[in-house]
């Protein structure tokens, strides 16, 4: 999918906030992303080790800390190794709600030479919310926190 001159942009200024810290980057991605996508009320990563997903850097309010590969739309994602685009959280079979106001959700796998190393996620309180447009903006966005962070 290409990419919108909005896009290309966003894109570009994200990758002026990026340092090569991975927490650092992290965390400034997650805030970026807030400050620059509409009607979201959480954003944020969860990195694995192992079978579970933990909390990362995030912005909004307090979410669940640990997700078990396979669990959850953030779980699944792991498993599959796929980007998941959930339309209505409500629908989907094992959703963990941290966010009673959340009701749409994409979430997408951070993979590195092969490995997964989190997913970033986010919410937001709109059904349909998310379309592949955004999935294709934000797959470019977490590709540059990988690579600026040379995993």
């Amino acid at each position: 999918m290409v990419l919108n001159e909005s896009q290309k942009s966003l894109l570009k200024q994200h990758e002026a906030l990026l340092i090569g810290k991975w927490i650092t980057d992290l965390s400034n991605t997650s805030a970026f992303i807030m400050s620059e996508m509409k009607d979201l009320n959480w954003a944020g990563f969860y990195l694995l080790e192992g079978e579970t997903l933990y909390l990362g850097p995030f912005q909004g309010k307090p979410a669940c800390t640990l997700i078990k590969v396979g669990n959850g739309v953030c779980g699944t994602a792991v498993k599959e190794v796929r980007n998941i685009i959930v339309r209505d959280v409500h629908e989907f079979p094992g959703h963990i709600a941290c966010d009673v106001a959340s009701n749409s959700e994409i979430v997408i796998p951070m993979k590195a030479k092969g490995k997964i190393l989190g997913v970033l996620d986010l919410d937001s309180p709109n059904v349909g919310r998310f379309n592949q447009e955004d999935e294709a903006f934000l797959s470019v966005l977490v590709q540059q926190l990988i690579e600026k962070n040379i995993f």
